[in-house]
């Protein structure tokens, strides 16, 4: 007997492929329905260390071409910064209060230099975390491409590249550090910032100043293009504070070194940090110590502690624990930062600011 075929009637066969294309549509649908998913839930745009969707999935990273990006970063949102200043355009908006009760400022310049640094970072970058003061909306999203040319003052530093693993690297950006002053016009203290932590350590720092063109960068254990100064004094030192946080440190500081200290109100965390270190500009101050007591957030002090970090110096709670720069986005144990000095024994002769940092 002949074998037995099995036929299909035309109305079988495209009932057949249709029930093919059904498979295949739902299979596709639901990719893309993932793929929607990673992108609302942070995979392509910036927000908290925790978000979910924020971290890297392999790969590894050159910190010395990061370094390069995140240099050009700071640099275009500081053009963005500059920009919006001297076109007095700021388009102020109040975006809540500090925890001391104080308002705290948005404007244009903060908004479009932050998504300049961010989407120049995450286009040549996807696979890093990057966490940024300001809000990132993805119906803002740009495409900024880096051309891979790293600065010669960077070969020059940095002869070779250092890989680390992407899922151990976090970004931190403050797209326009001293927003009070820069609404005030007290363009000395504006600074745009980069900073690169591996594994919760501050590696990489770059604090730039727009109106003056200044960038000071730095990797530890690589190389920087700024030094400290030759002389620090450490027996009357000038202190330098925040201009809104001035008093406590004040009294303090006058009692512990005594009353020939000179105290220095000043805006914004790199301006402060910068002041510490040997830069070529005229309308910097000179300080011995930076000393803060109150919350800080970590990327308005990131790139400062690895500039220090890099030079020798130390950025300390107030207690002299080390800032780790993963999980929350603020430091809640004040600050002390110095160069060239016994940095325990300036913890051991502050005892009392431990005290007032979360007042």
């Amino acid at each position: 007997m002949a074998p037995m075929g099995i036929r299909l009637s035309p109305l079988g066969v495209a009932v057949f492929c249709l029930l093919g294309l059904g498979v295949l549509y739902h299979l596709y649908s639901g990719f893309l329905a993932g793929r929607f998913a990673l992108f609302v839930l942070g995979g392509d745009r910036g927000g908290g260390p925790d978000s979910p969707g924020s971290q890297a999935d392999g790969g590894t990273v050159d910190l010395r071409e990061l370094l390069a990006v995140s240099v050009l970063a700071a640099v275009r949102g500081g053009e963005e910064v500059k920009r919006v200043r001297e076109s007095n355009a700021l388009n102020e908006k109040a975006k809540g209060k500090t925890r001391e009760g104080a308002e705290e400022k948005m404007t244009s310049g903060d908004v479009l230099s932050n998504r300049k640094m961010f989407y120049l970072l995450k286009t040549a970058f996807p696979n890093v975390q990057i966490n940024t003061e300001e809000h990132v909306d993805a119906a803002d999203q740009e495409v900024i491409l880096w051309d891979h040319n790293i600065p010669e003052d960077i070969l020059r530093e940095i002869t070779k590249p250092k890989e680390v693993p992407a899922e151990s690297v976090t970004v931190w950006i403050d797209p326009l550090d001293a927003t009070q002053e820069y609404t005030e016009d007290l363009r000395k203290y504006v600074t745009t910032m980069v900073c690169v932590a591996v594994n919760g350590k501050p590696v990489l720092g770059v604090i730039h100043k727009p109106f003056s063109a200044y960038t000071a960068w730095a990797m530890v254990d690589g190389g920087s293009n700024v030094k400290a100064r030759t002389s620090y004094n450490e027996k009357t030192p000038r202190i330098i504070v925040s201009r809104s946080h001035s008093g406590t440190v004040k009294q303090v500081a006058l009692q512990t070194f005594g009353n020939q200290t000179t105290i220095i109100p000043a805006g914004g965390a790199g301006y402060k940090v910068l002041s510490l270190l040997d830069v070529p500009d005229e309308n910097q101050e000179k300080a011995d110590i930076y000393i803060h007591v109150t919350y800080i957030k970590k990327w308005d002090i990131c790139a400062g502690n690895a500039l220090l970090k890099a030079l020798g110096g130390h950025m300390t709670t107030l207690s002299g624990e080390e800032i780790s720069y993963t999980g929350s986005d603020g430091n809640e144990g004040g600050l002390l930062a110095s160069i060239n000095m016994n940095h325990q024994a300036l913890v051991k002769k502050l005892p009392e600011l431990e005290k007032t940092s979360h007042k």
